[in-house]
């Protein structure tokens, strides 16, 4: 089981990718999981907080400055992206919705390996999915009605219970459990967490591409194309801040990856609880090409590597540990 572990955080994209393929191809049977979706987030999240340890939060005590930067990238580069990018192609409703969806997310779990592989600065890396994961119930609904406000009947409140109950709750959890039992978890239920993750994740991107499989063949083109400029743009302008800033060459992988990769499973969820699949779809979407690109901007960056905080030996169990 662990070597099967092994491999599916290995083959993550590929098999994101073909979670994507069936939903197209068994849409009918794949489409009634859409309702779970804030199930297998909740799992997931648990999964990447059972990751967790005091320690990552250290960082933010001793380089505040480079937090800060990414954090406030995060929360401001893909939002504004999102609602940009969404008016250019003349998305509208419940697709623009999406957009801004995953704009407003905080970073995805699986950006922590891809800075590990891209040879940046795999602790801040999980320094900042951690804390934007712990910002996000006060900042995504804030962000999400601020930019897609008059076209909601949804209220803060609401969004900020929801996000509570599938990302915070399950994340403090996991980090409690992880506090009180290490030594169980670290030896019983680390070495799966991938195989968990990856499993949660593909069911997420089959259940909205198959409630949406229509939609997907009508106009997946135009959004396909919207959220791989969005993710593209992201990944530049988060590597551009991070080095206006002054930051080394190791943090500024770290924060453009942080910026470009986002925690589209808590998109998806939203969406399907709040609006509907369609509004899903840019999250699946985003789902499949993030870890592609990310994939191959990490072969890319491994191949120069540098001098500086970059991450060494072993990921610390942060592998692929809960891709959202």
């Amino acid at each position: 089981m662990r070597r099967v572990a092994e491999s599916v955080g290995r083959w993550f994209a590929v098999l994101v990718l073909l979670g994507g393929v069936a939903g197209l191809v068994a849409p009918d049977q794949l489409a009634p999981l859409a309702s779970q979706v804030p199930l297998l987030l909740g799992i997931i999240m648990f999964g990447m907080g059972l990751t967790l340890r005091g320690s990552d939060f250290v960082l933010v005590a001793r380089r505040p400055w480079a937090v800060l930067v990414g954090v406030v990238c995060q929360f401001t580069i893909m939002p504004f992206l999102a609602w940009g990018i969404g008016h250019l192609f003349g998305l509208d409703g419940q697709a623009m919705i999406g957009m801004i969806l995953v704009g407003a997310a905080p970073g995805g779990t699986a950006s922590n390996v891809i800075v590990y592989l891209a040879k940046g600065d795999t602790a801040l890396s999980v320094a900042l999915t951690a804390v934007s994961t712990l910002l996000a119930p006060l900042l995504t609904p804030a962000i999400v009605l601020w930019l897609a406000g008059s076209a909601l009947d949804v209220s803060y409140g609401s969004l900020v219970t929801s996000i509570v109950q599938v990302v915070l709750v399950p994340v403090v959890a996991g980090l409690l459990v992880r506090a009180f039992a290490g030594g169980i978890v670290e030896r019983y239920l680390l070495p799966y967490l991938p195989l968990v993750s990856v499993l949660g994740i593909v069911l997420v991107v089959a259940a909205i591409v198959g409630a949406n499989a229509d939609a997907v063949l009508s106009t997946g083109l135009l959004v396909a194309l919207a959220v791989i400029l969005h993710n593209g743009l992201g990944l530049a302008l988060g590597y551009g801040a991070a080095t206006l800033a002054r930051l080394d060459e190791t943090a500024r992988r770290a924060v453009s990856v942080e910026v470009g990769m986002q925690n589209s499973g808590l998109a998806a969820s939203l969406a399907t609880t709040y609006f509907s699949p369609a509004a899903a779809l840019p999250a699946a979407l985003f789902s499949v090409w993030h870890n592609l690109s990310g994939s191959l901007l990490a072969s890319y960056w491994a191949r120069r590597p540098v001098s500086g905080p970059a991450a060494a030996g072993e990921p610390r169990g942060v592998d692929l540990r809960s891709p959202a």
